[in-house]
């Protein structure tokens, strides 16, 4: 049986490196830039920006992970959930991890009395959006993902 459970600084470096195996599934493993120390400030230092869970076997080996945030609607007035990662190693698929860490999440958002759990899917991963599907997610096709990062980032800060 699956065990969930938040995540502990002790838990930095395999968080970091279901990041990595993540980034490797989704075919950028170059892309990841964070660190250890990066990670654990922001999990854990004065002001969190993120929180995670780990979800583990009967054996206490982490099966995977999942990192969310707090985010905001105002048509709702209600804060809300925004799943950043999750990850169930490949040994762990099909064993009910990612349904597992998908309750244990949407609990969560009940429990806060947060209006919605978002995230978001490429558009390549069918499996995984079939599994999305099943668990009573709805895509949000009409609206697309706008991001400004780096240079472009910077440029539109006036810096």
């Amino acid at each position: 049986m699956t065990q969930i459970r938040f995540a502990s600084p002790h838990d930095v470096p395999q968080i970091l490196a279901f990041v990595r195996e993540l980034a490797d599934f989704e075919r950028e493993p170059d892309a990841v830039v964070a660190t250890e120390a990066m990670l654990e400030a922001a999990l854990f230092g004065p002001r969190p920006a993120a929180e995670a869970v780990i979800a583990e076997g009967p054996d206490g080996t982490a099966q995977g992970f999942a990192l969310f945030f707090q985010n905001f609607s105002t048509w709702t007035g209600l804060p809300g959930m925004y799943l950043e990662d999750l990850y169930v190693t490949p040994a762990a698929r099909g064993a009910g991890v990612g349904k597992a860490l998908l309750r244990h999440l949407a609990d969560i958002a009940v429990t806060r009395g947060y209006g919605r759990f978002e995230w978001s899917v490429l558009d390549w991963n069918q499996s995984a959006i079939d599994f999305y599907r099943a668990m009573g997610a709805v895509g949000m096709e009409e609206w697309t993902v706008q991001r400004v990062t780096g240079d472009a980032l910077r440029a539109l800060a006036g810096r």
